[in-house]
């Protein structure tokens, strides 16, 4: 099972990129994480760059977007909403066929945000039909360090609830692959 983590950070030491790279670390051997990261080296999405015109950064993003089996986002709040960086990835991707029926999750790496999660909820039952908002993931990290992160994430009860999570969302995928039509 092969999932991409997004990250909706452009900062080099995020909270969202740490807990997804924790995440990474504690999963079973099973479950293949890849964290993306790099959202800020994507440029504004404008329909004149799709086809034959599309940058390379964006084809990379969409090839490993059409390649996992899964989707897992972790986004930070900015003014009570989705991160143009993410929203930008976002509209990338629906310019593609990828999304449509790729299963995506959301883990949150903060106790507040919920403006922001209920906006990305919407956006992301719009985009693809396997969004699943029941499987949730969610830790207050605030102000803690990427390493902080890490051992936070790798501690009991934390760490089974996360592997838990993995392995709860890999069992959806699963089940959503064998829901397409041949």
């Amino acid at each position: 099972m092969r999932l991409l983590g997004l990250s909706g950070s452009t900062r080099q030491a995020s909270t969202n990129t740490a807990l997804l790279r924790a995440l990474q670390a504690v999963a079973p051997n099973r479950i293949r994480l890849d964290v993306y990261d790099r959202i800020g080296s994507l440029p504004v999405f404008s329909p004149d760059l799709e086809g034959a015109a599309t940058p390379p950064a964006v084809q990379e993003f969409i090839r490993g977007v059409h390649a996992c089996d899964g989707l897992i986002l972790s986004s930070p709040e900015y003014v009570r909403s989705i991160p143009g960086g993410l929203k930008n990835a976002i509209d990338w991707l629906v310019s593609t066929h990828h999304v449509i029926d790729k299963p995506i999750a959301l883990v949150h790496a903060s106790h507040r945000g919920d403006d922001m999660l209920q906006v990305l909820r919407i956006v992301l039952a719009t985009i693809s039909t396997n969004f699943n908002p029941e499987i949730f993931f969610r830790l207050s990290l605030l102000d803690q360090t990427p390493d902080g992160i890490v051992q936070i994430v790798g501690a009991s009860p934390n760490r089974l609830a996360a592997k838990t999570f993995l392995e709860t969302f890999a069992a959806f995928c699963r089940e959503r692959a064998l829901c397409k039509p041949a």
